[in-house]
């Protein structure tokens, strides 16, 4: 082998391949006509990084004594977690990927922290400046991954149904927030004068205390955007890994992951006119109560056969999907729905809120496995000012992305969120199992509209029904 090619620098040409991948695959992702190619491109990208990363720890290893059994080792232990993977990815329903992605997340975390806690047992022989950096690294990297370990957990625990999805209110919980990060910063300090072990103790154990503290303290409106935040968090704890491990492939992606985790937060707090910092707070969900229910009037019931008969009239009509849709897996004969009703000279779209479903793009998952045509899947924005011209539109298993009083009702929590205006259709079916609140926790005036009909059951029955009268 030539002077230039070692393996470092073998390794290293590998790894700006696996960065341009996964830049590749970010791109690809932006879109469904991509997405396919995005995912493609990934897995390439992780292959070649996990093969040189590999390659490049044993080169010599047959002259390091134990070195074959860390080797053996690394690749039992990579067996049987790709088996995991694998067996989970195969049997998670479309429902259960929101808390599955979640649960992932913390995995990230704790691995931050368990290299954190290496990078302090056996420290790199490093002097004066360098050590310091060293042991910062370590404390910080420890802090961001605690935090995204337990603050997944929980986010896990709520999605899945294992802790209830009110926010968690203690007393003064925001100083509580605060004061959690002005003692890091002084531990940060004072273990980088002198890394004593119970510093590092002492962190972790507050970084797991503000971790949970955090996402309790969020209700369940907002976890759409927990989920994408705990993402940003993941990718800054494998980025802290990653210079510890000295690894720059690693630096890289987890920069990445933590910048677009970050940026769709941020995007998903406008679409919800929330500000980011007031999430974070757990701010959402607890400022005013909503309206009693007695005050709302009475609400008008629907029949299949009716619903049917409404939609043969039509003209055009409008699908507004929710978590309530995947829950049922109704989206297969809507999918027949809208082929049939398409095939009849009527106008189908869906209008998509950029946070239905517990999951950015659940709904668009949803669709597309559905076969759904991309070309009618549009965003809120491109379709709410056409919901006044609308004839019918179905509500299927939405409640908060199209909840007026977010609109109307300046004492409402979700006040001020954007939302799909179905109301001003002429007619909106909303297909749902009872009356009962959303996942805010906030109830829906919609309901009780004089040109809004509740189709009661499950959705996906339900749309059979109006298949067979069609």
């Amino acid at each position: 082998m030539p002077e230039s090619l070692t393996p470092e620098s073998i390794a290293g040409a590998a790894y700006i391949v696996a960065a341009l991948l996964f830049i590749l695959s970010l791109a690809g992702l932006s879109r469904h006509e991509t997405a396919r190619a995005g995912v493609g491109y990934g897995i390439a990208g992780m292959t070649i990084a996990l093969v040189a990363t590999i390659w490049v720890t044993f080169q010599g290893a047959w002259d390091r004594p134990g070195t074959m059994l860390g080797l053996g080792l690394l690749v039992v232990t990579v067996l049987i977690g790709g088996s995991i993977g694998l067996w989970r990815a195969r049997i998670v329903e479309m429902t259960g990927m929101p808390e599955l992605i979640a649960l992932l997340h913390s995995f990230v975390g704790l691995a931050a922290v368990i290299v954190g806690w290496n990078g302090h047992l056996d420290p790199p022989a490093l002097e004066g400046s360098l050590a310091d950096i060293h042991h910062a690294e370590v404390f910080i990297g420890i802090f961001i991954g605690g935090v995204t370990f337990t603050g997944s957990i929980v986010a896990f625990l709520k999605l899945s149904a294992r802790m209830k999805s009110a926010p968690l209110v203690l007393p003064g919980k925001n100083a509580l927030n605060l004061g959690a990060i002005v003692v890091f910063l002084g531990l940060t300090v004072w273990y980088v004068m002198d890394s004593q072990l119970w510093l590092l103790v002492l962190v972790t154990a507050l970084a797991f205390a503000l971790g949970w503290h955090l996402v309790a303290s969020i209700g369940g409106g907002d976890m759409p955007v927990v989920i994408s935040m705990l993402n940003s968090y993941s990718g800054w704890a494998a980025a802290a890994a990653g210079f510890l491990l000295n690894n720059d492939l690693l630096i890289v992606t987890g920069a990445l992951v933590g910048s677009s985790g970050a940026y769709l937060s941020y995007i998903m707090c406008k679409a919800m006119n929330r500000s980011f910092i007031s999430v974070i707070a757990g701010g959402f969900g607890i400022e005013a109560p909503a309206k009693a229910d007695a005050d709302l009037g009475e609400y008008s019931e629907i029949q299949a056969v009716d619903a049917a008969e409404m939609l043969k009239g039509a003209s055009s009509v409008i699908i507004t999907p929710g978590y309530g849709m995947a829950v049922a897996q109704a989206q297969y004969p809507v999918a027949e729905l809208t082929a049939k009703l398409r095939e009849r000279g009527i106008d189908v779209r869906f209008g998509i809120h950029p946070v239905a479903g517990r999951l950015p793009g659940h709904m668009n998952v949803l669709l597309a496995e559905a076969k759904v045509p991309y070309d009618i899947v549009e965003e809120m924005d491109e379709i709410n000012d056409d919901l006044a011209a609308t004839s019918v539109v179905l509500v299927i298993g939405a409640n908060d992305t199209v909840n007026p009083a977010a609109a109307e009702d300046p004492g409402s929590p979700i006040a001020g969120m954007p939302v799909l205006r179905v109301w001003e259709a002429d007619n909106v079916i909303v297909f749902k199992r009872s009356m009962s609140t959303g996942y805010a926790g906030v109830q829906n005036p919609l309901f009780f509209r004089d040109n809004a009909q509740m189709l009661f059951g499950d959705a996906k029955e339900r749309v059979e029904d109006i298949l067979k009268s069609l």
